[in-house]
């Protein structure tokens, strides 16, 4: 998906702009080194095509695992977003879940967003 400038990445991705920019890259905007290669990003579009049988299992899978801790529900909900992943009704990448699982993992790291 694009924007209106032709980038990639849009305006969505979990990362704030900065400095005003709405057309600053979400890696950079979210302050993080990409760990997805950029190649990776039409690769990806391939590899995860729309799959029932796998987007369900997945969502069973994260069923499964959610409990009352704050870790087993984020492992749910992680398991969860990667199944959007195969559903043709959801848009998202492997390069948006990650930035917000790493966000999540960060505002936790640093006592919630409630300190």
């Amino acid at each position: 998906m694009t924007d209106a400038d032709g980038d990639p990445h849009g305006s969505e991705g979990g990362g704030a702009a900065s400095d005003g920019d709405s057309h600053e890259d979400p890696l950079a905007a979210a302050g993080v080194d990409p760990v997805v290669p950029e190649s990776a990003t039409d690769a990806a579009e391939e590899a995860f095509a729309a799959d029932d049988e796998v987007r369900e299992f997945l969502r069973d899978v994260a069923e499964d695992v959610r409990g009352e801790s704050s870790e087993s529900k984020q492992l749910s909900a992680v398991l969860y977003r990667v199944s959007d992943l195969y559903d043709d009704d959801e848009e998202t990448s492997p390069e948006e879940i990650y930035l917000n699982v790493r966000h999540i993992m960060r505002i936790k790291s640093e006592g919630g967003l409630r300190r």
